[in-house]
């Protein structure tokens, strides 16, 4: 039998960017459309204690992907929002999993967790040794938070959660709205509106030498869902594809593959963010066989033409 063999599964955020991969994911390996049930944050904000009892009656296994997220402006704008929601959702949903019986909760927390000046490569043991960087700060301890209630319930109620510490995600799909997007589809709205418009130049936040890793939105999704098949222990592991690129090379890259021959501005006065991000991706492959398939240039391009095809862009 298959270990989605009759599950009933709650998966959280499984209409957005991640949890709609994950979803088609779980249909391909089987699951009945019937046994995945995706709530709507405008039906079940998970926020409230009670919709968290009600989203977990029946359920065999939680993927908890909602979360409020977005990228450093946002995150300056809305400490205080992306602390709270993020742990109180993961806090009430969790505890309802536990006392309804669930048999298992997959957590997927952040890369916003680790310190701010972590070693490279960035290794589960690293966790702990520092505070996050400053505009992450908030966002990342509360997803942190999860790790430690994870901990905590599979050693006083032998509850099984795992815990996933993504890098930074990308692909078809993505959020584009400059408000609260990331770093790759903000800098392919931008790109791409400037080389349709012939414009000589664009702007570009900090300094351009802080590092980021990237994963796939399809890698990301076929490692949860590996995880949820085959893992069971209190570790928290990462999931990246084991790259490092800096900000620099990458928006010359997107430039590249967009087609923009215009100038990159760099705006000093904007933060950097974490100085470098690249993870040790070891032990997902040795725990539960997850090793990212996509080559970054492959998935940018794929990305561009997503949002391209999509016709999502308009006025900066």
């Amino acid at each position: 039998m298959s270990f989605w063999d009759g599950r009933r599964i709650l998966l959280t955020g499984g209409h957005g960017f991640v949890g709609s991969v994950i979803h088609r994911k779980l249909l391909a390996r089987g699951v009945d459309e019937s046994n995945i049930l995706v709530p709507r944050s405008r039906d079940c904000d998970l926020r409230t204690r009670e919709n968290c009892h009600k989203a977990v009656q029946g359920v065999d296994l939680v993927i908890h992907l909602a979360a409020r997220v977005g990228g450093i402006g946002f995150n300056q704008r809305n400490p205080a929002t992306l602390f709270y929601d993020n742990a109180i959702m993961g806090i009430q949903l969790m505890e309802a999993a536990r006392q309804a019986g669930v048999g298992k909760f997959v957590q997927v927390g952040t890369i916003c967790a680790y310190p701010k000046f972590t070693p490279i490569p960035f290794r589960e043991e690293e966790l702990w040794n520092g505070y996050p960087e400053e505009t992450n700060a908030p966002y990342g301890l509360a997803k942190k938070m999860l790790l430690v209630q994870a901990q905590a319930y599979r050693q006083q109620y032998g509850f099984d959660a795992v815990y996933l510490l993504p890098v930074n995600l990308y692909g078809p799909g993505d959020n584009f709205d400059l408000n609260d997007s990331h770093v790759i589809p903000a800098l392919i709205r931008k790109i791409v509106t400037a080389r349709d418009n012939g414009d000589p130049y664009i702007d570009a936040w900090g300094t351009g030498s802080a590092s980021r890793e990237f994963l796939y939105v399809a890698d990301a999704a076929e490692g949860i869902v590996l995880a949820a098949e085959r893992y069971d222990k209190p570790d928290p592991v990462n999931l990246g594809a084991g790259m490092e690129i800096t900000i620099r090379d990458l928006v010359t890259t997107i430039a590249d593959l967009a087609g923009f021959e215009g100038e990159i501005r760099w705006d000093p006065s904007k933060p950097d963010g974490q100085p470098r991000r690249c993870l040790d991706v070891s032990r997902a492959e040795r725990e539960f066989g997850f090793r990212a398939q996509t080559p970054f240039r492959d998935g940018l391009r794929s990305t561009i033409e997503w949002y391209e095809a999509a016709g999502i862009g308009g006025p900066l």
